[in-house]
């Protein structure tokens, strides 16, 4: 199991949750009552998965994509570590993983 850590936008609640090799982290955070919306359906077409990834936890994942940057470019709150939960596939060296939801999201579809 990959063990994830959700920070609230404020810092004050952290909570564990549990994944498996290939789950994408939109789904669990999803799964574990996180205010992650994911308007678009983890279609990379809305910034609503925006999470802010721990510094020291950020080298390990794979480089953004242009597409991912360009999305994140629209997302509210964003720092040198944001990224978009659905474009996070958990494998074991995510284990341990920290993310801090964004004080705030924008859905850039308009719904």
């Amino acid at each position: 199991m990959i063990r994830v850590r959700f920070v609230s936008a404020d810092g004050t609640q952290t909570i564990e949750a549990h994944g498996v090799s290939g789950t994408i982290l939109l789904d669990l955070a999803q799964n574990s009552d996180q205010p992650l919306e994911g308007t678009c359906e983890g279609q990379m077409a809305c910034s609503t998965c925006h999470v802010i990834v721990a510094a020291d936890d950020f080298p390990k994942l794979p480089r953004a994509s242009e597409d991912e940057e360009d999305m994140l470019d629209l997302a509210t709150g964003v720092g040198r570590t944001s990224r978009l939960a659905c474009q996070i596939v958990l494998d074991e060296s995510l284990d341990g993983l920290t993310v801090r939801m964004p004080g705030e999201s924008r859905n850039m579809q308009g719904r």
